[in-house]
């Protein structure tokens, strides 16, 4: 019951008609160890939580309300799922990006996307998301190249990432 009122929560955040790629659930437990138990949560920040985090990731945040993901094994934290919904042209996408508590991106997902199917940023594009530490996130974000045709779709994705750390600094980290 508790399961399907999440698939319920997380479809009612999607906009009407979107084209869904992934469940975040399912992505989240592809990236962690077999036995790894995933939880989800939402998260609604303070007003002082939500300006900081646009205060750190020079974005302007669509909601206070944010869905996180945690993996964990043997109580043990492996990671966590910040999920980023962005207005890209005049439709949303969703992107799941998944940090581990050592405060690296280890991955990006796009979960969900409305704008039509060439807007979709290449796998190997977002593989230059991978690995990239919590500190160098505004470094990295500003030598990522744009895409030909896609500009808004990459600019969606680089500014989700600044907010994935700006949240998990400011929320999870530690936790």
């Amino acid at each position: 019951m508790k399961q399907l009122l999440a698939y319920y929560l997380f479809f009612l955040a999607l906009p009407l008609g979107a084209n869904v790629i992934a469940s975040p659930l399912e992505v989240m437990s592809k990236n962690f160890e077999a036995g790894a138990t995933v939880t989800e949560n939402n998260v609604l920040l303070t007003q002082a939580q939500a300006a900081n985090i646009e205060q750190n990731s020079k974005t302007k945040l669509e909601s206070k309300i944010i869905k996180v993901f945690k993996a964990a094994k043997n109580n043990k934290i492996l990671g966590f799922g910040v999920l980023v919904n962005k207005k890209i042209r005049s439709k949303n996408g969703v992107v799941l990006y998944i940090i581990s508590p050592d405060s690296v991106l280890k991955s990006v997902e796009i979960v969900a996307f409305n704008e039509p199917a060439e807007y979709i940023p290449s796998k190997k594009w977002i593989s230059q998301f991978n690995e990239i530490k919590s500190e160098k996130i505004d470094e990295a974000s500003k030598n990522i190249p744009t895409i030909t045709g896609a500009t808004l779709s990459a600019k969606s994705i680089i500014d989700g990432s600044r907010v994935a750390f700006a949240l998990y600094n400011e929320v999870l980290k530690g936790k």
